[in-house]
């Protein structure tokens, strides 16, 4: 639960840091003054809305290198290292993509992520307790997981979703405060709810509005998981995706040691149980995962 209140505190901090910009450069007291000029609020709303989510996807490699001690592998030291970086060039090529950069984090839980700002500019990185404690096909299957959301530019989209969706909980959140000051306006004779009224309402609502677009980029994340999982099944094969993430599953129990900033980058995090963490959740219940791609290939 501390996961999910943090990821969304990070969402919420941003559109709120971006509302107290807005005041300090007097758009705010503009808008209000002149009454609401809906294409110049939204336009504001985007770019800020948009800011940080796009400095987020352009600093994610160096981010995640740092969160994680990620060392990328230039040179390979051993034959586990060499057998890492064919894989992955492999697997790349046969995505259609330039091959990632491929590094090695000191986890002893079996992860992987990939991240970057592009499909040709992409990271994948492997935990040392994946490498340690998985079969070469399952290590493959993980990596051709992380491949496909890399080849279908997951991180790109998720960026997009996140600032779009921060440009509508600003920009309805001052529709909002608008409307109720208006209203106390009209109740009261000139009364309204003053600077520091019409600020609060904007934060409630951002906070209100900021929950609900929070649970859509969530869902887009688990879909997106199910999307990675089937590249990962056309690439590894069916077989050697389901024993993965069975495997994956039979260490629930070990601690998350994956960044809160990579929690929707990574293959898997931990069980979510309670019916508000599956909503706010970055992964589907690997169950699910495993059931979806059984019943893909019955299908075929």
């Amino acid at each position: 639960m501390m996961r999910i209140l943090l990821f969304l505190g990070t969402n919420l901090a941003v559109i709120i840091v971006a509302s107290i910009t807005l005041r300090l450069l007097g758009v705010e007291s503009y808008l209000r003054g002149q009454g609401i000029n809906f294409t110049s609020l939204l336009i504001f709303c985007f770019i800020f809305g948009m800011a940080g989510s796009t400095i987020s996807l352009f600093i994610s490699k160096w981010m995640a290198k740092r969160s994680t001690g990620t060392v990328v592998i230039e040179t390979p030291s051993n034959s586990t290292e060499k057998w890492l970086m064919d894989t992955v060039a492999e697997l790349a090529r046969e995505a259609g993509i330039k091959t990632p950069e491929v590094g090695i984090f000191p986890a002893q839980q079996s992860n992987a992520f990939a991240t970057g700002w592009n499909k040709d500019d992409a990271l994948v990185a492997v935990s040392a307790g994946l490498l340690n404690r998985m079969r070469p096909d399952e290590v493959r299957a993980v990596l051709a997981h992380e491949i496909g959301h890399v080849a279908n530019g997951d991180m790109v989209t998720l960026a997009l979703i996140q600032g779009v969706l921060n440009t509508f909980v600003m920009f309805f959140a001052r529709v909002v405060a608008h409307l109720v000051d208006n209203f106390l306006r009209s109740r009261s004779e000139g009364g309204g709810l003053g600077f520091i009224g019409y600020f609060a309402v904007v934060i409630v609502a951002e906070i209100v509005f900021g929950l609900i677009a929070s649970i859509i980029v969530a869902w887009f994340s688990r879909f997106r998981e199910y999307r990675a999982d089937s590249a990962g099944a056309r690439l590894a094969g069916t077989g050697a995706m389901v024993n993965a993430l069975a495997r994956l599953k039979a260490e629930t129990q070990m601690p998350d040691e994956m960044p809160d900033t990579l929690t929707a980058f990574a293959i898997t995090t931990g069980q979510t149980r309670k019916i508000m963490e599956r909503l706010f959740a970055s992964h589907p219940p690997l169950d699910d995962r495993i059931r979806a791609l059984k019943e893909a290939a019955y299908r075929q």
